[in-house]
């Protein structure tokens, strides 16, 4: 599928869920899993929730969640996930373009899982803006593709950025982190039609200093 990289975000991901099913995994991503599941709840900031099953996987285990996203068909997808789990009223949903208004607060969790776009999108810098936003003691948790599963829209032979790369990329102040984990982890996939495959997710995981 051709893309315009120029198109207006809001527009490309308003068209991309009217096309897509309101029915989700129920599942987290497996990332956010694995370094959320023994922290401590406390308030949490998603990043681009699409469908919500992170939010509502967060809510279900003691979160207070605020969850952003662009498109509006999104939004309703999350908020009606939310309520067939009974979590509605630990979730706050948040519609704005993360790169002309970004939210305030203080979260023990900020979590941007594959917050990526093929249209143009300032990645690097909003997660940036969004670590100022945690507490100390508190979770940055970014993961990006590490590779082209064969479904993707991305050309195949796309380059990511390496672990390390990404993060530098980031342009965080490292003294004022510990770094929980910095690497590619493998995961077994599954694309939109059923296809299956291993892909590298770039996990960026840093504790704020206390």
């Amino acid at each position: 599928m051709k893309i315009d990289p120029n198109m207006d975000p809001t527009e490309f991901w308003q068209q991309h869920y009217e096309k897509a099913t309101p029915k989700t995994s129920g599942r987290p991503t497996a990332v956010l899993e694995k370094f959320v599941t023994d922290r401590t709840p406390g308030a949490a900031l998603e990043l681009g929730c699409g469908k919500g099953d992170d939010a509502v996987w967060l809510a279900k285990n003691g979160w207070a969640v605020t969850a952003i996203d662009i498109s509006a068909t999104a939004m309703g997808y999350a908020r009606a996930n939310a309520v067939r789990n009974g979590v509605l009223e630990k979730i706050t949903f948040d519609q704005r373009d993360l790169m002309t208004d970004f939210p305030t607060g203080s979260f023990t969790l900020v979590t941007a899982q594959f917050l990526e776009s093929p249209v143009v999108f300032a990645r690097n810098s909003i997660i940036n803006c969004a670590s100022r936003l945690v507490a100390p003691g508190g979770l940055l948790l970014a993961t990006s593709h590490g590779s082209v599963p064969s479904w993707s829209w991305e050309k195949p032979d796309k380059c990511y950025p390496k672990p390390k790369e990404a993060l530098e990329n980031l342009s965080l102040d490292l003294t004022e982190w510990t770094q929980i984990c910095v690497d590619n982890l493998d995961r077994l996939a599954k694309g939109p039609n059923g296809e299956e495959g291993m892909v590298l997710d770039t996990v960026i995981a840093l504790e704020r200093k206390g």
